[in-house]
């Protein structure tokens, strides 16, 4: 099967607010977004727009699910992260998507187009992280993947926070970090940024100081954990977050959610979206889920 990773295009450098790339000097403001996405020559031709027969949409059958559990499969992040996910690991996680009507796919960076391709034509959002696992990348490091996202037309970014500048108490970075990557991300307005704090590792006094500076930076979900670290979501941590959250700031719990009555707990205590690579395990839980038609053969 072919299908095509990434779009290439030259790199930008910034000299006294100057975006200079291959192809001239733009003016760059906090108000202007200074990335310009002219391609350079590739080997292959390369288009967001056409997703070259692979997509899945018209061979798989969505499968009924009650109520109650189709909710819970609307707020998933259907989740493969792990280093070695190969191409048939990601057209199980589209499939499956599909399938259950799960709200998007998290991938590596590597796999975003391949993703889109196959959930073109599909609501499935496509969700990359920047920044993963660890988040100690340099400030540049994540714009670039962030400009990255843009050009590809991703929906969503998971972004590790500089867990190191947290435990540092150097709020300065971090505000600068999520200042930079939200004007790096003005190119695609509809993208939602998502933060990670990984708050197992975390003080309630270090939650409540990034509780403070991402709401105030207007991101869309402030997220709990990356599921690397010792300890993942808690009730505790979500119900923190939603009692210091600006109310348009929404919480992804993701970190060890495995089971249903999980799931409940942490949408309970406040979470609008969960991120979990156990999704099928948790939304058929106590359920016999059918097809919504009597096709056998389209999944």
């Amino acid at each position: 099967m072919q299908f095509y990773r990434s779009k290439l295009f030259a790199p930008l450098c910034f000299v006294g607010g100057i975006a200079v790339g291959a192809w001239g000097v733009k003016n760059c403001s906090k108000k202007q977004c200074c990335f310009k996405t002219t391609p350079i020559a590739t080997n292959h031709n390369i288009n967001n727009n056409n997703n070259n027969g692979l997509s899945l949409t018209s061979s798989v059958t969505p499968v009924k699910l009650p109520a109650e559990n189709a909710a819970i499969a609307g707020m998933i992040d259907h989740t493969v992260l792990k280093q070695t996910c190969s191409e048939s690991d990601i057209v199980k996680l589209c499939r499956e998507a599909i399938q259950y009507g799960f709200a998007s796919v998290c991938v590596p960076p590597y796999w975003t187009i391949y993703a889109k391709q196959l959930l073109a034509g599909s609501p499935v959002k496509v969700a990359i992280v920047i920044g993963f696992p660890f988040g100690y990348s340099d400030i540049s490091a994540k714009v670039a993947e962030t400009r990255r996202a843009v050009v590809d037309e991703v929906d969503e970014i998971d972004i590790v926070a500089n867990i190191c500048a947290i435990k540092s108490k150097d709020w300065d970075c971090l505000r600068e970090e999520i200042r930079a990557i939200k004007e790096a991300a003005c190119g695609r307005p509809s993208m939602k940024t998502k933060v990670i704090i990984e708050s197992g590792v975390l003080t309630d006094e270090e939650i409540l100081k990034c509780c403070e500076i991402y709401g105030a930076a207007g991101i869309d979900y402030l997220k709990t954990s990356t599921g690397y670290a010792d300890k993942g979501a808690s009730v505790h941590a979500v119900k923190l977050f939603r009692a210091n959250l600006p109310e348009k700031v929404q919480i992804k719990a993701s970190g060890g959610i495995r089971t249903r009555s999980d799931a409940q707990a942490m949408i309970s205590a406040g979470a609008t979206r969960l991120g979990c690579s156990a999704g099928v395990s948790i939304v058929t839980e106590g359920s016999n889920p059918q097809p919504s038609n009597s096709d056998p053969k389209s999944y």
